[in-house]
């Protein structure tokens, strides 16, 4: 008989991408002998990034508690009630054997009432700093599956599996080199270059420190390859309009192998996928947590590397003024971006997505 697997989460590329990369390790398992449907939150970018990935998803109306206008809360129960609703009609429907919550604002309506329904559930935890909805949810799940060591503060330790975090295959199984990778960028290969990249929607301060940065790069015969995100493309483009050969601005890189292939440091925001791709491309890295994410797990996300001395950390309200030192220096120190690349190589785990299917299939009844 076939299996029938939910996953459920979303709202970022963070959750969307490792949620892909188990359901491939699952079919691929399986042999395609297996039935996947996701389910994610309605207007988020699950419901474009999952079906281009061969997937079908239904989407809940949830959205998340607003910290900035606590008035557009108001209706944030009634959205959730609908949700779990949803929820149900959904396990009705489809009677999955195991659900998977990824994270996201789909994740609890979902695992809440399958745990309810009797149906098994696992919790693919990405932070260092596990969210209240997982934490909730953690009592009655069969398994946690885990990116971070020292989790037991957050979930039943019984039920704690380290697997590290998911990576997409097109990063894992990549063949690019740094050679072929900066010609694809129309860029030197003999120059040192820096990749950075503040996420899928940009990062501000970084934008806006890069920015003032730009004739420094070029002085010091540094290239950059500048991942902006869409808000900030457009002033990027023509503030570095003079650098074009040794600057290239991108909106959005979808082969983000070669980006990382090509460089010889990164500035990256620490988000849980962010640090297991770096982990796997093992590139010395400067990270950047974005404070105002939940629980600031951001920060500690990157601290456990920065205790392991596997990377190095600006807090965003240093950037404007420490990013230049702190990058050009790292630069210049062959032996520090040598122990960095070793340390960070060491913390990956290319085969996560395929230990989290293994533990999926296990609870198949």
């Amino acid at each position: 008989m076939q299996r029938k697997v939910i996953i459920a989460g979303g709202g970022t590329g963070g959750h969307i991408f490792p949620a892909i990369a188990i359901a491939n390790a699952l079919k691929e398992i399986t042999n395609g002998d297996i039935d996947i449907l996701f389910v994610g939150a309605k207007g988020k970018m699950e419901m474009e990034k999952v079906p281009q990935a061969g997937y079908r998803i239904e989407g809940l109306e949830i959205v998340g508690f607003n910290r900035s206008n606590i008035f557009k809360n108001i209706l944030l129960p009634f959205k959730l009630i609908k949700s779990l609703l949803h929820a149900k009609r959904i396990l009705n429907t489809f009677q999955p054997d195991v659900v998977v919550g990824v994270g996201g604002f789909a994740s609890f309506p979902m695992l809440d009432r399958a745990q309810r329904n009797g149906i098994p559930t696992l919790i693919q935890e990405q932070n260092s700093f596990a969210g209240k909805s997982n934490k909730i949810l953690s009592q009655r799940a069969q398994k946690i599956c885990v990116g971070y060591d020292g989790m037991e503060k957050f979930f039943p330790a019984a039920k704690i599996l380290l697997t590290g975090n998911p990576v997409r295959s097109s990063i894992t199984q990549s063949s690019a080199t740094r050679n072929d990778s900066l010609i694809h960028f129309g860029l030197d290969t003999k120059k040192q270059t820096v990749f950075v990249v503040g996420g899928s929607l940009g990062a501000k301060s970084i934008n806006e420190a890069i920015h003032a940065m730009l004739a420094y790069f070029v002085e010091k015969d540094v290239q950059l390859i500048w991942q902006t995100g869409k808000p900030y493309f457009n002033t990027a483009k023509a503030a570095a309009a003079p650098y074009a050969t040794q600057v290239k601005v991108l909106e959005f890189i979808t082969n983000m192998d070669q980006a990382y292939a090509a460089a010889d440091v990164v500035v990256s925001r620490a988000g849980a996928l962010a640090i297991a791709e770096l982990c796997v491309v093992k590139k010395a890295t400067v990270f950047v947590p974005y404070p105002f994410a939940a629980e600031d797990h951001q920060t500690a996300n990157a601290m456990s590397l920065v205790h392991k001395k596997a990377a190095l950390l600006l807090k965003d309200s240093e950037v404007s003024t420490q990013l230049s030192t702190t990058l050009f220096s790292l630069l210049q120190n062959k032996a520090l971006i040598e122990q960095l690349e070793a340390n960070i190589a060491g913390l990956a785990n290319p085969h996560a997505d395929r230990a989290i299917a293994e533990e999926v299939l296990k609870l198949v009844r």
